[in-house]
């Protein structure tokens, strides 16, 4: 795909990767949709994308929320008058142990609340927002190409056992979808991050930092523009469909 005076959506916009891979759009000439529930830090990413010279717009909605995406995939395809592209990114963790035990008795377990809300975001946002993109992209009759976010934790992480479920899901349906709309010249791909230094793992003390950085082969945190740089190749390379990066130092669990 080339770039230039495509139409793409990203969720999750409003900071870290989203906000990373929104301003790497805007820089190629792309009219990005910036979607996210937080208003101020989302203004905050399109007056970045501004000055990269993109054209933005900005549009609030809870990813989760069926209606919500209808609504707002379909004023992106109304605003733009195209939609050639998605980037599923919003997520959430609401990370717990699945038993905590202390002194052979059962203390803590990780409730439902905990596991529903990471699944409806992370999992079902990511069918929402894709279904709706593909339904205006097959509409527009242009192609085009849907992004989706996993993580090194679709592996299995201690302590994430909604999401690892979640991201593991979604690799699950980036093949589904690209064996599905490869017929309407749609691509589908995903990312699979690392430690990335976003704001909460970069405000990290120096001890539990190199703890974590541990078994990482290359000893760092990835940045945000290495991540975006993966969506960019995916947008990029019309050969690529139906697989996952792992943009991860050489990470393993």
């Amino acid at each position: 795909m080339q770039l230039t005076g495509k139409t793409i959506a990203v969720t999750g916009a409003a900071q870290g990767i989203g906000r990373a891979i929104a301003l790497a759009l805007a820089s190629e000439g792309v009219s990005v949709a910036l979607i996210d529930v937080n208003r101020d830090e989302l203004e905050q990413t399109a007056a970045q994308c501004e000055a990269e010279g993109g054209k933005v717009r900005t549009y609030l909605a809870n990813v989760a929320d069926e209606s919500d995406v209808d609504r707002v995939m379909q004023q992106v395809g109304i605003d733009y008058a195209r939609f050639d592209g998605l980037v599923n990114n919003a997520g959430i963790v609401r990370d717990s142990m699945l038993v905590r035990v202390k002194d052979g008795e059962v203390v803590a377990r990780m409730s439902m609340q905990q596991w529903q809300a990471v699944l409806d975001v992370n999992l079902t946002g990511t069918f929402l927002c894709a279904r709706a993109a593909a339904e205006q992209m097959v509409r527009f009759g242009n192609g085009g190409v849907i992004v989706n976010m996993s993580s090194l934790a679709r592996d299995g992480n201690v302590g994430q056992s909604n999401y690892s479920a979640a991201k593991a899901g979604v690799v699950a349906l980036t093949t589904v979808w690209a064996r599905e709309l490869a017929r309407y010249r749609i691509r589908v791909g995903a990312i699979a991050p690392g430690f990335t230094a976003t704001d909460i793992l970069s405000q990290m003390r120096r001890e539990m930092l190199d703890k974590l950085l541990a078994p990482v082969p290359l000893k760092r945190l990835g940045a945000v523009h290495e991540i975006a740089a993966a969506a960019r190749f995916i947008f990029e390379n019309d050969f690529f469909t139906g697989r996952c990066i792992d943009v991860d130092g050489g990470m393993r669990f």
